[in-house]
């Protein structure tokens, strides 16, 4: 962690921002200044600008149309898009050609596998063109730092920014180790943002008392690091080592003992067992040795303000308004709470659940415009991120109709070769950047800022009718929640909270239940959608299909970083989740050939594409155990003239591999990055995509869907190896289909040399 100073000192280059269109970079100190390896990164050798004619207008009238621009926009240039563009139609062509050829020519030793092999050729086909159309159009967008200060800071030392509420999600402190949570939950704490406009959520579907009381350290930890990284400019501000080396690992036992203690004082009274908590009362959430309210997510619902709003002055520190030199830093901190939600039964709801219990939490005690979520094993590796975001959401072209921005995810921990495919580069800086360029990108789960009235179910301002009703049949019978959201369509919100008396807290527990959900339209219309495994997705097509539009944030040093499972067994337990929500969401009410009524064409066509990939893994599965033809003793062909086959096919092939490679040009990916996405795709169609096929066809059947299960972050490698989890195998029956191709496979490969050599 270095500042600019100390990265000077080091011998790092920082000059002054050439020209208009060159990519802004600002130091957290305020400085204007990159790299030049920053500023060739953000830009591209493959890149122009592409609002050249809108910045030049601007120039011209000296902003006094009040225009604020505050990104730029980049397309791929012409000397490599024409190309691109050119062989993804030549090959569209070539394929056309060499199924008229297989279909005039339809000699086969086995008519029945040749039959096969045109449907499964005509699927590849497909699932090529959907993967491939909305490729047509790669843009660039990068946020303008600079302007949103120049926008937004006033004269008098205030700012204009809108509120943000950043929500995090923790199910299990087992399988999310609490120093994930705590790190995430302290870079968030220091991100550069005016602290009366931001406050944090914590929610932990676990209800446990030692995260909890975990997050009463960060609180004390805070106003210590907080103002350290303001001051000196760190980054990233997340202090994982302080927590490996203090108090975490006594928390367990202190709060054992301290409830022993507690509970012996009290064996006169006959209470039961219960966990305790510091002050002296009882844990409402999950006790040690639970009884039946007690239980994991048994419990009332929980909401603690562990920081309370900076406005009632209770943080230490000079704070902002108090008496200090130019050169301080505000001290103080931004709202910190914790939720634990009452879920009891309804296991179908999982992240999506906790997620609306923040949304509605926040709502009464801060009411943000602007909502963005994260994982509790990613955090903030850019001070500057959430800024950077809020430059899409203000920006007077594209802002008031752009309901969500998504960042690329960034892996800390994965090892240098990236054997399972984990950085997904492929998809991150390809995929998304095409989406850019349509509709917008999709939501992928975390690192996404929203507009609160976007995941409320209200339509944008260009479809919106002046008459929104706010009724409690739609968003629930809660008069606090009500006035919120009524204040939320005025763009209303107070800079000072409400009265936390036991009124208050009582409606704020009753919210973040699971039971208020019931009889309303959360989870369908309003808020993440309920009731299936990817609900990311499906909550952005809900939010696209009203017409909305979303931005992909390109800054070159990474926004937001996690932490990703390098155990294979892990790695294909996360894809068989996200593949199957996949599947569920196509054969459900969203899916994208009959909803969403203002998506445009080639957004659907992308959706489409998402939801039905698995299926491909079908005939691959089919094309990998064909070699078994060897092992019999006449000699089998599946198409006549054989060499003819093979000719069209290399052809057709090569052409694909040579538009993936325009497509490492223009996305700036390597090609290792683009060998791994193949590899472990392969990896995955004869393990985890079929198993997803296997499990939506058994949910057609017996209406049971894919059972979610939460990704272990939770590592068992050496502490001298921190790699060591890649070579931990753990067998599991979706590995079985693997097995066979490959023993198949390699049976294939010896019989076909024995016979060669023993003609």
């Amino acid at each position: 962690m270095a500042s600019p100073e100390q990265a000077q000192a080091a011998g790092a280059v920082y000059e002054p921002i050439g020209g208009l269109l060159d990519p802004l970079l600002v130091s957290a100190d305020g400085h204007v200044g990159t790299t030049k390896k920053a500023r060739h990164g953000a830009k591209g050798k493959y890149w122009q600008a592409a609002d050249k004619t809108e910045r030049q207008a601007v120039k011209e009238s000296g902003g006094e149309d009040g225009r604020a621009l505050l990104f730029r926009r980049y397309k791929v240039k012409g000397s490599l898009l024409h190309p691109y563009r050119a062989l993804i139609c030549i090959r569209l062509v070539a394929v056309l050609l060499f199924f008229l050829w297989r279909i005039k020519h339809n000699k086969s030793d086995v008519m029945w596998f040749w039959t096969l092999s045109i449907v499964g050729d005509v699927w590849f086909c497909f699932s090529w063109l959907l993967n491939q159309l909305p490729k047509f159009n790669p843009v660039k967008t990068v946020p303008d730092l600079v302007a949103l200060k120049r926008h937004c800071n006033l004269p008098d030392g205030t700012s204009r920014l809108p509120g943000i509420d950043v929500f995090v999600t923790t199910a299990d402190p087992i399988d999310e180790p609490i120093l994930y949570t705590l790190n995430c939950v302290l870079s968030i704490l220091a991100v550069d943002y005016p602290v009366d406009r931001l406050s944090c959520y914590l929610s932990d579907d676990s209800g446990a008392l030692m995260l909890y009381e975990a997050l009463v350290e960060v609180g004390k930890f805070a106003p210590l690091w907080v103002p350290f990284c303001r001051k000196y400019s760190i980054e990233p501000r997340a202090p994982e080592s302080y927590f490996e080396q203090v108090r975490l690992d006594n928390l367990a036992d202190s709060i054992s003992k301290r409830s022993d203690l507690y509970n012996r004082m009290r064996d006169d009274e006959g209470d039961q067992k219960a966990t305790w908590i510091a002050n002296g009362t009882h844990w409402p959430g999950t006790w040690i040795d639970p009884t039946e309210n007690h239980r994991k997510g048994h419990h009332a619902g929980i909401a603690k303000v562990v920081l309370d709003h900076p406005s009632r002055g209770q943080h230490h520190g000079l704070g902002k308004n108090a008496e200090s030199s130019p050169g301080d830093s505000d001290e103080r901190l931004p709202m910190l709470v914790y939720v634990a939600r009452k879920t009891q039964s309804m296991t179908t709801i999982k992240k999506a659940g906790a997620l609306n219990a923040q949304l509605r939490a926040s709502a009464l005690l801060s009411n943000g415009q602007l909502i963005i979520n994260f994982d509790c094993d990613h955090y903030i590796n850019n001070s500057q991120a959430l800024s950077a975001a809020v430059c899409f959401m203000l920006d007077e072209r594209d802002g008031d109709n752009t309901a969500f921005v998504q960042f690329p995810q960034r892996f800390e921990n994965v090892d240098p070769t990236d054997r399972y495919g984990n950085h997904n580069r492929v998809f991150f800086d390809g995929t998304m950047l095409a989406l850019n360029g349509m509709q917008g990108p999709s939501y992928l789960g975390t690192g996404c800022m929203f507009r609160r009235l976007a995941l409320y179910g209200i339509d944008p301002p260009h479809c919106r009718s002046d008459d929104i009703k706010v009724n409690a049949s739609k968003f629930g019978n809660s008069t606090f929640f009500l006035d919120s959201v009524s204040k939320a369509l005025k763009q209303e919100r107070s800079t000072r909270p409400p009265q936390l008396d036991d009124k208050f807290f009582a409606e704020l527990d009753r919210v973040v239940s699971c039971a208020f959900d019931k009889g309303t339209d959360w989870g369908r219309g309003v808020g993440y959608i309920y009731d299936i495994a990817t609900e990311d997705i499906v909550t952005g097509f809900r939010i696209h299909g009203q017409g909305w539009s979303s931005m992909y944030c390109t800054m070159e040093h990474a926004a937001f970083c996690g932490t990703a499972p390098i155990n294979l067994t892990e790695r294909l337990h996360q894809i068989l989740r996200w593949s199957g929500g996949s599947l569920e969401m196509f054969f459900s009410h969203n899916n994208p050939l009959i909803s969403g009524k203002r998506l445009r064409l080639i957004q659907r066509v992308s959706y489409l594409n998402m939801t039905i990939y698995p299926v491909t893994s079908i005939f691959i599965l089919i094309y990998t155990l064909s070699p078994v033809m060897w092992l019999i003793p006449d000699e089998v062909y599946i198409q006549r003239p054989f060499t003819r086959y093979i000719e069209y096919l290399l052809g057709v092939i090569v052409m694909i591999h040579a538009i993936g490679w325009l497509e490492i040009k223009w996305s700036g990916i390597t090609w290792l990055d683009y060998w791994r996405n193949e590899q472990f795709f392969m990896i995955g169609s004869t393990s985890a995509y079929p198993a997803a096929v296997l499990h939506m066809a058994v949910n057609l059947l017996t209406k049971k869907g894919i059972h979610f299960r939460v990704t272990s972050k939770q590592t068992t490698a050496d502490n001298n190896d921190k790699f060591a989890d890649l070579y931990d195998f753990r067998w599991v029956p979706m590995l079985f289909p693997s097995l066979v191709v490959l023993i198949f496979n390699i049976g294939a490969i010896g019989v076909a040399l024995g016979k060669t050599m023993f003609k």
